[in-house]
C-alpha cells in the first residue's frame, strides 16, 4: 500500500461544510479530520492518495480532508479505497514563490514587458501620490490593531467581502491571534494609502518559514490604479530583503495574479476520505453533479462573452 499522505495525528477535527453550488442551494454539515499539506512538509506527490492506516480518532467524524495534497497526474473524481470514498472535487496548479533568491534574480523571470509594465503602474501610482507610494509594514504586536483599523475600512468596501463573504475578519479572537503570530515573528501584513486613506491591504500569516497569502482587498474606487497589484510588489520587493521566509504560499486556486508573481506551480488536489456510507455517497454524488453544472454554465456564459463582463460588474467595475 502507498503511504498514506500526511499521519492522522496531524488532522484537526473540524465541521467541515459542503456548500451545493454556486449559488449556495445547501451547506451540509460534516465533522471531519480537516489535515492542511504544507510547502515546508515537503511531500513527494503522489498518483494514488491513500487513506491514512490509523482508524479515525472520532467516532462522530465521517473522515479526512487532505488540503493542497501534491499529487502527479489529474486524478478521477470519485474512487473507492477500502472502507473509504475518495471525493477529488478541486485539482489545481498551487503557485509559489521561491524567496530564497535575490530580488534581482527573482526579477529576472518576469520577460522585459511585464518589468516595463510593474514599473509603470509604480510610477503611475506614486505621481497619483504627489512623488512617493505611502504604505507601511506592520509586523510587531502593538501595530496589529492599526493595521486592522486601515484593513478593516477597505475590507468593508472590497467585493471579496460584499459578494464573496471573504473579507479580513476583525472579531477580537482574530486580532489577539493576529497579534500573538506577530509576538513570535509570524506575521506580515501591509496597507497601501491615498495621503491618509487606505486602499488596499495584504495580511500574511507565515508557518515554518512559509508566508500565506491569507487575506487581500482593494478600494474599488481604486480599481484603475491597479492597487492590489501595486501593494503586492512592494511587499514581495521587501521580503527578498528581509530573507526570513521561504516560500511565499498563493494556496488553493488560479488566477492571472498568481500566475504573474509565481516562480513555481505545482499540481495539487484537495482529498477527502468519507466512510463509505450511503449518506456520503448521495452527499458527493450530489456535489460533483452541482460542480458539473456550474462549469458547464461558466463555460456557456464564456463562450456567449457574458462572463467577463458579469465578473467586473460584480467586482464593481468600470
Amino acid at each position: 500500500m502507498i503511504p498514506p499522505p500526511m499521519p492522522s495525528r496531524a488532522c484537526r477535527p473540524v465541521s467541515f461544510r459542503f456548500q451545493l453550488g454556486d449559488l449556495v442551494l445547501a451547506r451540509v454539515s460534516l465533522p471531519m479530520q480537516v489535515c492542511a499539506v504544507h510547502l515546508s512538509d515537503g511531500l513527494t506527490p503522489t498518483a494514488d492518495p491513500q487513506p491514512p492506516v490509523e482508524k479515525i480518532p472520532d467516532t462522530t467524524s465521517q473522515g479526512y480532508l487532505f488540503r493542497a495534497l501534491p499529487v502527479s497526474e489529474e486524478l478521477p473524481r470519485i474512487t473507492r479505497r477500502g472502507d473509504y470514498l475518495r471525493y477529488i472535487p478541486l485539482q489545481y496548479p498551487h503557485a509559489y514563490i521561491d524567496l530564497t533568491q535575490s530580488f534581482e534574480d527573482y526579477r529576472r523571470k518576469f520577460s522585459a514587458r511585464t518589468r516595463s509594465t510593474l514599473q509603470r503602474k509604480l510610477r503611475r501610482y506614486a505621481e497619483h501620490c504627489g512623488g512617493t507610494i505611502p504604505w507601511k509594514t506592520y509586523r510587531e504586536p502593538e501595530e496589529i490593531r492599526e493595521f486592522f483599523r486601515h484593513a478593516r475600512a477597505v475590507s468593508r468596501r472590497s467585493y471579496q467581502e460584499r459578494l464573496l463573504n471573504a473579507g479580513l475578519p476583525g472579531d477580537e479572537d482574530f486580532i489577539r491571534g493576529a497579534e500573538a503570530l506577530a509576538a513570535q515573528q509570524r506575521l506580515r501584513a501591509y496597507v497601501l494609502f491615498d495621503g491618509e486613506r487606505p486602499v488596499s491591504y495584504l495580511y500574511c500569516p507565515a508557518t515554518e518559514g512559509v508566508l500565506d497569502y491569507a487575506y487581500l482587498g482593494y478600494d474599488p474606487d481604486y480599481r484603475r490604479h491597479s492597487v492590489g497589484t501595486v501593494l503586492h510588489r512592494l511587499a514581495l520587493e521587501q521580503l527578498f530583503q528581509e530573507g526570513r521566509f521561504r516560500y511565499f504560499d498563493f494556496a488553493e486556486g488560479e488566477g492571472e495574479h498568481k500566475r504573474l508573481f509565481a516562480t513555481h506551480q505545482q499540481r495539487c488536489a484537495n482529498v477527502y476520505f468519507l466512510r463509505r456510507t450511503s449518506r456520503n455517497w448521495l452527499l458527493i454524488h450530489a456535489h460533483h453533479f452541482m460542480d458539473s453544472f456550474s462549469a458547464w454554465l461558466g463555460a456557456t456564459l464564456d463562450r456567449l462573452g457574458l462572463k467577463a463582463r458579469i465578473r467586473q460588474l460584480l467586482r464593481g467595475g468600470r
